[in-house]
């Protein structure tokens, strides 16, 4: 009795301790976070290639190296080390060799070769620009890659010599083409991807083709005689972006010649492994806002394209071959979660994997990724609302959790509850999906302030998955909603259409009546509510404040305030113009200025923040300078955050994301009491 009782006492201290110890989430363990990505199982489907992500807070950078793991879970260990970034792992054929880039040895990425029975490791290329997609050839002997391939831009301006020793300006920039901006490119300079192949014992790559446009990456014939890959060659692609074909390039001859030819794009080549058959994705482009990818499958020997996908009414992704060529294993979202599944050649769909996601660390988008051995043993990134990806395998026997690299910090950490949520739109009781956190240590008879936080696109979709943003919002003691309104992804090409040529408009009455959804529940204080979302979510939050003063205080994250200005500013116009509003601004100003939060500048009496990366070029910042001084014209309370060499993902750097929640969170706090 006397050791049962000094148990209990002990296990009651352990406890005590464990309580005491456990910490909610501070800002600062963003930097210790890391993730899993880019799984890559052996083609015996014995070993597991994959990337793990971490971060240096002394240089404030995203770092990566690869692991190598049994399928079974046990020896797992790096086979590259340092503060670089290793990525992008491929398997030989013959499971003897690998590839992958990396940036070791300075800052450019290259290519590297390891054997992996020694661990050696060589560098097989030295060029200015990185390798994009790489594939190793049948005969494990060659490489193939697509590559940027610099071109200096002519010019009409002609400037006269400068005398010796004279200190001229730079010379002025001649710009003359529709594309002339990326995010997160800046301005881009002449040149195109080009294919090259190269010996993986050394030496110049070869390039294949010179052209003025971009080669998507190369697959392989099994014949090792030809290359497959997608490109768009239409004399007008910068007003033709989705216009893209599939095409072969023979590798004695290099003759290129087309395999198909409708209207629409068509993407990711991948050839059968008995090389007769090749799959691919694309669709017949109706110029719709949301558009389904579909599936495809052609004998190469000849004959017309077979659709497999046509009952299937979610977008394909990520296509694989199974290796007894009787199907393609794929990527898709549904109902806001990520899943892979397999289909036959008659064109039936088996799901074999769940729970696929946890690559989007700030916001919970529904991002993840797989890999299939020939004998079908699936390595893919778990994701869940508890942690961002770990590696996990699935066979016929069933799943298993590979990897737990956040258990050091997790397991001493409160996390908010994650709790699915649906309810019926006011408008028309569409069916919406959505996700309320709590608060760590949550007690249900208290109220909380909440916050509604939106996700961009707007075709696009949240998830089941970890969000450090979201549980950082939590950890503050909001209770906070995020959603899939009208036009997200996951719900069949007719949900996502619901905004066609419509948006922002009656997402507004699904995302109000999440919140009423919400506050029902009955522990959301209705006097301290809050809003935000960034890109499209930043459009519907100042949409929002200008139909509402429901909410406290706002945040608008990279918004698009003018559709106007930021068509004719934005990288894509030409897609934006033609596919989200069907005319060009001056066709139909009416509807570009009655869709622009902008309009209805005049009603907003909410105190509102900007936020936005300087070098967004995606929705530019003079969208938000737009209507920071539209807002203060009007006498509203407004600031704008502005964040030094970001883009539009802000999030280039962990401490930018630490930022955003930071400005989001002092904002709100400001205007709570």
């Amino acid at each position: 009795m006397k050791n049962q009782l000094l148990l209990l006492l002990f296990l009651g201290f352990l406890s005590a301790v464990n309580s005491q110890t456990k910490t909610d989430l501070e800002l600062t363990d963003i930097f210790n976070i890391e993730f899993v990505s880019d799984p890559q199982i052996s083609p015996d489907g014995n070993q597991i290639l994959y990337v793990r992500n971490f971060k240096d807070v002394m240089t404030d950078k995203n770092l990566s190296n690869i692991w190598i793991i049994n399928s079974d879970g046990s020896k797992n260990r790096p086979i590259t080390t340092g503060n670089q970034n290793d990525v992008y792992p491929r398997w030989s054929h013959d499971g003897q060799k690998i590839v992958f880039k990396s940036n070791r040895q300075d800052e450019r990425m290259k290519l590297f070769l390891m054997w992996m029975d020694t661990k050696e490791i060589a560098p097989l290329t030295n060029t200015p620009k990185a390798p994009g997609q790489v594939t190793w050839s049948p005969d494990n002997r060659y490489l193939a890659f697509n590559m940027f391939v610099p071109k200096t831009d002519e010019s009409i301006i002609k400037m006269p010599s400068k005398p010796e020793g004279a200190k001229w300006n730079t010379p002025p920039t001649y710009i003359d083409k529709l594309n002339y901006r990326g995010d997160g490119r800046g301005y881009i300079k002449g040149g195109n991807m080009q294919l090259f192949t190269l010996s993986i014992d050394g030496g110049t790559p070869k390039q294949l083709t010179d052209t003025d446009f971009d080669y998507g990456g190369p697959e392989w014939a099994k014949d090792g005689k030809k290359l497959y890959f997608s490109a768009n060659f239409n004399p007008d692609e910068a007003f033709e972006p989705m216009n893209s074909e599939i095409y072969e390039l023979d590798l004695g001859n290099h003759k290129v010649a087309a395999l198909t030819s409708r209207y629409g794009p068509d993407d990711t080549p991948k050839v059968s492994p008995d090389g007769t058959k090749i799959a691919y994705t694309g669709l017949d482009d109706e110029l719709l806002g949301y558009q389904l990818t579909e599936l495809y499958v052609m004998d190469l020997a000849g004959g017309e394209p077979k659709l497999l996908s046509g009952t299937f009414d979610r977008s394909i992704a990520n296509i694989q071959w199974a290796n007894d060529q009787k199907g393609l294993y794929f990527q898709y979202d549904d109902k806001g979660e990520t899943k892979i599944a397999h289909i036959s050649l008659s064109g039936q769909v088996t799901d074999k994997v769940k729970n696929v996601g946890g690559l989007s660390l700030g916001r919970p988008y529904n991002q993840g990724d797989y890999s299939v051995s020939n004998k079908n043993k699936i390595a893919y990134t778990l994701g869940t609302t508890e942690h961002p990806s770990d590696l996990a395998m699935s066979d016929k026997r069933g799943t298993k959790r590979l990897t737990f690299v956040n258990d050091d910090l997790f397991s001493f950490k409160n996390l908010g509850n994650v709790e699915e949520l649906w309810w019926k739109s006011s408008f028309d009781q569409q069916d919406i999906q959505g996700w309320v956190v709590t608060p760590p240590n949550f007690d249900p008879s208290k109220k909380y302030p909440f916050i509604l936080e939106i996700h961009g696109g707007p075709f696009a979709s949240y998830g089941s998955v970890y969000s450090a943003e979201i549980q950082a919002y939590a950890s503050a003691g909001y209770v906070v909603l995020y959603s899939n309104p009208r036009g997200s992804t996951s719900y069949g090409e007719g949900f996502g259409n619901l905004i066609h040529h419509d948006y922002p408009n009656h997402d507004y009455e699904d995302l109000m009546s999440g919140v009423d959804a919400v506050i029902a529940k009955g522990f959301v204080d209705s006097e301290k509510l809050f809003v935000t979302g960034g890109s499209g979510g930043g459009v519907l939050t100042a949409w929002i404040v200008g139909k509402t003063d429901r909410f406290k205080a706002a945040v608008v994250a990279k918004p698009v305030i003018n559709w106007t200005s930021f068509v004719l500013y934005a990288d894509g116009a030409a897609f934006f113009s033609k596919y989200w509003f069907g005319k060009k601004p001056w066709e139909d100003p009416e509807n570009y200025f009655k869709r622009s939060p902008l309009s209805y500048v005049a009603n907003i009496t909410t105190p509102t923040m900007l936020l936005t990366g300087e070098e967004d070029y995606r929705t530019p910042i003079a969208e938000s300078e737009q209507f920071y001084t539209a807002l203060k014209l009007e006498g509203v309370e407004t600031a704008m955050v502005r964040i030094p060499g970001a883009s539009h993902g802000i999030a280039n750097r962990p401490s930018n994301l630490i930022a955003k929640i930071a400005g989001v969170l002092a904002w709100f706090e400001k205007y709570k009491d």
